[in-house]
């Protein structure tokens, strides 16, 4: 039976889930990126070659590439999921009463492969016209212009770390901060729900929340599995107390982990998650911001019943705080020598976003190139991959990343 497990940050990276941008890059406009969470309109073909590239680069490196959308596909052929998928979907205090059995016929209809590109690519009112969608019983598709999204496409599935995250013997579905995400969360919890594959994995628990529960918010770029039972989450623009103390409560009543670290960083699209600020990259080094400093930091514990002990402290034992939960003595940083105008700059390129294949072995962008000479100046190996359109939407090879089976250190 397969395996899905992830025992930290940097032992072996076994299997990975990727995303391959396709329409939904496509769908990006100045009119609606904002919206869709994008700074700039990459270019999809040569983001498309990149992303290639990297896919090429971690199978070189002896990882297994799943893709998103092909196990979306794979999933949808089975009616069951299917139905359970639409039943998420479809919501009449979003669509209106009178689009849900239309919308029903068209999305039961199609293909897989078909459904699965509506769902990450989207679908306009004129494309569903084209498919054969009475419109003549709803209010809100009357209203509509023929170009306006009835799915809106999800360019954000390109970061697959963040709307799944495994974290040991479970994998957390979770509850997205913005409303342009949520949507992806109800792909993944179908695919884990109903895969063929991955679904009869070895037992595995389900962390986290429903999609989108109150204030407990959580996305897998701030969840690092640091190993030896330690999970070091950062409280981020997306990432809420609640639902660190939420995913800690659950970890812990499983015994699945026995220390939770929580990272106080400021809330900013810059520091938008912890991997864009710190990765790590071996069993005691983390890459890190220059202008990040230190910061406020939260032991949670098992206390008494289903209580947490939570422990505060200062912003300078930040590093002692992340060793203890580690259980080893001291721990590296790696901030490369520059201009803090120069380490802004790698920063927002993603020059700390690296994913670490194997201890001490790295995939990084190559355009931050003294981020990535420091690194090899202190033993670690970087592979460099093009980045120039994938890192239009604010992420690195760490949030393009979901692994679903990695070992333990």
């Amino acid at each position: 039976m397969p395996k899905a497990y992830v025992g930290s940050e940097v032992g072996q990276l076994k299997r990975v889930i990727l995303h391959r941008p396709g329409q939904e890059l496509a769908r990006l406009t100045p009119s609606n990126k904002d919206e869709l969470l994008f700074d700039e309109i990459p270019w999809v073909e040569k983001a498309q070659e990149e992303h290639d590239e990297f896919a090429n680069t971690l199978r070189g490196l002896g990882v297994e590439v799943l893709y998103l959308e092909q196990l979306l596909a794979e999933t949808l052929d089975i009616p069951e999921a299917r139905e359970h998928l639409l039943k998420q979907l479809l919501d009449i205090e979003v669509f209106g009463p009178g689009a849900i059995d239309p919308l029903t016929r068209l999305l039961s209809s199609v293909t897989a492969d078909e459904l699965a590109g509506f769902l990450i690519g989207g679908l306009t009112k004129a494309e569903a016209l084209e498919h054969g969608v009475d419109v003549k019983s709803s209010l809100a598709f009357a209203t509509m212009d023929s170009d306006r999204f009835l799915l809106a496409p999800l360019p954000n599935h390109l970061f697959t770390r963040d709307t799944s995250c495994w974290v040991y013997g479970g994998v957390a579905v979770n509850s997205m901060r913005w409303s342009a995400r949520i949507r992806e969360s109800m792909n993944y919890d179908t695919i884990y729900r109903y895969h063929p594959t991955l679904s009869v994995c070895a037992p595995f628990e389900r962390w986290g929340g429903g999609l989108g529960v109150g204030h407990a918010t959580m996305e897998g770029g701030d969840v690092h599995v640091l190993g030896r039972g330690a999970v070091m989450i950062g409280m981020s623009e997306r990432t809420s107390p609640q639902g660190v103390e939420r995913l800690a409560g659950q970890l812990f009543a499983k015994g699945a982990a026995t220390k939770v670290l929580g990272i106080q960083l400021p809330s900013s699209r810059a520091t938008m998650h912890l991997d864009t600020v710190m990765s790590m990259v071996d069993d005691h080094s983390f890459t890190k911001f220059a202008g990040l400093g230190m910061l406020p930091s939260y032991t949670l514990e098992p206390g008494d019943g289903t209580d947490l002990k939570v422990t505060a402290h200062a912003p300078e034992k930040m590093h002692d705080a992340i060793a203890d939960a580690l259980g080893i003595d001291s721990v590296r940083t790696l901030t490369a020598p520059q201009s803090m105008g120069a380490a802004e700059r790698e920063q927002w390129d993603d020059g700390c976003n690296v994913l670490t294949v194997r201890p001490g072995v790295v995939v990084a962008y190559e355009r931050n190139v003294t981020s990535n000479r420091f690194l090899e100046e202190n033993g670690v190996e970087v592979h460099t991959i093009a980045g120039s359109e994938l890192g239009r939407g604010r992420g690195g090879p760490r949030c393009m990343s979901c692994p679903i089976e990695r070992e333990d250190i």
